[in-house]
């Protein structure tokens, strides 16, 4: 059967976070202060040990206490808060304003990069008349994400777990995006970045297609096999 709809995940798919050094830059320089190159390295290092930045990379060691809301952190807006500034502080920060100040950076759209390859696909896609559903495990609404860097426009449905209360890898997630999109599962791929979680779109019916979260720079076109898929 053919491909009529292509569902993305957002974080390490379509868009990737910026690396930590920046991102605790960022804040800093919002914030009117500053720190040593040293200590500014010291601290991104152990929050990034930490995986206090979502979308980056995952804790090192999980602290008991958060470990049960750390499972379930993107079924909603105010377990995704708390399981990332709960491990953002494990850090001790200078300014203990910080801890929320990171957390409200990263759903900002300039923390976010799309891949260089992201706005050729979506559009190509569109072109051919394929829908386009973003299905992300998510504690925040990236929207604003997709209408600042031009790409939400080719985008015609979200299935975000905050808003449904329920995350990747259950099918409920992937049915609503098929549903939201009038396409069977077997008209449907998944394209993700999580052997996982972006794999329970299989047991729905849907062909998976899986990427790698690199770096921006070092993922110029992971996405363009995309459209070689759905001919």
């Amino acid at each position: 059967m053919a491909i009529k709809g292509v569902l993305f995940d957002f974080s390490g798919t379509l868009f990737r976070i910026e690396p930590v050094r920046d991102w605790l830059r960022a804040v800093l320089d919002e914030r009117g202060s500053s720190l040593p190159q040293a200590e500014l390295a010291r601290y991104a290092d152990q929050l990034a040990d930490t995986g206090a930045l979502p979308g980056g990379s995952f804790p090192r060691r999980m602290p008991p206490h958060l470990a049960e809301l750390w499972r379930t952190r993107d079924e909603s807006a105010e377990r995704h808060r708390a399981a990332y500034t709960g491990l953002a502080r494990q850090v001790e920060l200078p300014d203990p304003g910080l801890y929320d100040a990171l957390y409200e950076r990263h759903m900002k759209p300039a923390a976010w990069r799309p891949y260089p390859d992201a706005a050729e696909v979506l559009s190509t896609l569109r072109e051919r008349g394929v829908g386009v559903a973003v299905v992300s495990n998510i504690g925040w609404d990236p929207r604003p994400v997709f209408r600042a860097h031009g790409l939400d426009v080719w985008v015609d449905a979200y299935a975000l777990s905050y808003e449904h209360g329920v995350q990747k890898p259950d099918v409920r997630l992937f049915r609503a995006a098929c549903e939201a999109l009038g396409r069977t599962p077997g008209e449907v791929l998944m394209v993700g970045d999580d052997r996982t979680a972006d794999a329970g779109a299989a047991d729905l019916g849907c062909a998976v297609h899986f990427v790698d979260h690199l770096p921006v720079d070092e993922r110029p076109a992971g996405l363009r096999p995309v459209l070689g898929l759905i001919d």
